[in-house]
């Protein structure tokens, strides 16, 4: 990006005074080169940058923009709530509405509590289950993100079994020694790891459909093992669905493969584009938190009422214009269009979907864990990035990230990202 945009003036001017220049690492575009862009406004399934370049968003503020951006129905129920005051420090109205409509729609859900972010509901499910079960170890998968948790920031040792390595500076080892981590899809790794560790496991935390090493589906069966072998051993069965939920189906990934998790951590969706998150699941589990029980849990804007008035609006707005048949339609047109380029481009990379999430690995081999997704090109995939951001069409600035299709997407951008898609790849 040239030195003379208006991006890059700011950029400049942000990294004096913000770490990296970015407040989340990924928007640096350390892992495809140059310099992010800063946008100034974004609407249906555009964005445009404060260079006046129109962009077709394919990142959705990384998932929440299911409707699109600055959906009307979002923009009058937050204006509305914020009349009524913008934070209380008490119970409000929304609250109960919200938790409401997740206990119904949500498989698993009994009872619910409302947070201020993904990694905040992440983070208090493993506190419950450890709460709950008297027991300390957690089991996640290689390539599976959960947030900036300190216990489940934690890369793979150098064995299925061995102790789990610090993912980040300022991780106390003692912490990562607590969390094992697996290769995802893999039975005999999940079963020997429970025939050594079993009677230790609080619970298994697992991104159901995992999206943020690209978006990996789990084999045939595999998410039934967890829930079978995990009810043997008494630990607990907790779904991440902060990306999956309300976005790949009305009651998420558990819905879809007829699962039932113990508890679920939720986000993104339901806030509308607002900071937000959620976790629940059976009411004996949920009941261990204070005030009721001894498991400690708090939050100074839990159940902001501006977060849930846009997360409510949304989801009912979704509801009544089927949104998520539609979505199935829209990602089953960019599918057949993705994998028509690749077949005239003649590129064996490996294209995944469900509903509106989706991924095109740059590797021609089969990706079913994180070293598969490893084994991608990542230097055409950062060609192909510029080739498209240069073109009008924004995917997220990594390899391993997940693409999101709103109900403002039509098939005009379809059409158009694919013919994108076909020069980058033609450019290669």
């Amino acid at each position: 990006m040239s030195e003379s945009t208006l991006s890059s003036k700011l950029f400049a001017t942000a990294k004096k005074y913000i770490p990296g220049g970015v407040n989340s690492p990924v928007r640096a575009f350390r892992n495809v080169g140059g310099e992010p862009f800063f946008v100034r406004r974004a609407k249906g399934c555009r964005m445009w940058d404060v260079d006046d370049r129109a962009l077709i968003d394919y990142v959705g503020t990384w998932g929440p923009a299911i409707l699109g951006h600055a959906p009307q129905c979002v923009i009058e129920a937050v204006h509305n709530a914020a009349k009524d005051g913008v934070s209380f420090g008490v119970p409000n109205l929304y609250e109960v509405e919200m938790a409401k409509l997740i206990v119904e729609w949500v498989p698993s859900v009994e009872k619910v509590r409302m947070v201020n972010s993904g990694t905040e509901a992440t983070m208090s499910c493993v506190r419950l289950a450890r709460g709950f079960t008297g027991r300390d170890r957690i089991v996640k998968f290689d390539g599976c993100y959960h947030g900036h948790v300190d216990a489940l920031l934690v890369a793979a040792g150098s064995g299925a079994l061995t102790h789990g390595q610090p993912d980040s500076a300022g991780i106390p080892k003692s912490y990562a020694a607590l969390t094992t981590v697996l290769p995802y899809n893999d039975v005999a790794a999940l079963e020997e790891c429970f025939a050594k560790q079993g009677s230790e496991i609080a619970a298994v935390i697992v991104e159901s459909y995992p999206a943020n090493a690209g978006l990996i589906l789990p084999q045939p069966g595999y998410l039934q093992k967890l829930r079978e072998i995990t009810q043997k051993h008494g630990a607990l069965l907790i779904f991440d669905e902060v990306m999956t939920g309300f976005r790949v189906a009305k009651g998420g990934v558990q819905e879809i493969e007829k699962l039932t998790p113990d508890l679920t951590a939720m986000g993104k969706v339901i806030g509308g584009g607002l900071p937000v998150g959620a976790f629940g699941g059976r009411a004996d589990i949920m009941d261990m938190l204070a005030p009721d029980g001894p498991v400690y849990q708090a939050g100074t804007l839990s159940g902001n009422p501006l977060a849930l008035a846009a997360g409510l609006a949304q989801l009912r707005e979704m509801e009544k214009r089927r949104g998520w048949q539609r979505l199935e339609e829209l990602g089953k047109i960019m599918e057949d269009a993705v994998l028509d380029v690749l077949k005239k481009t003649g590129r064996n990379y490996q294209w995944y979907r469900t509903g509106s999430m989706f991924c095109l690995f740059f590797t021609e081999k089969p990706v079913h864990n994180l070293t598969d997704a490893k084994t991608s090109d990542l230097d055409a995939f950062r060609k192909f990035f510029h080739h498209c951001l240069k073109k009008g069409v924004y995917f997220a600035p990594s390899q391993f990230e997940t693409g999101f299709i709103s109900l403002a997407h039509g098939t005009d951008e379809l059409a158009q990202t694919a013919e994108v898609m076909q020069e980058a790849l033609m450019a290669l």
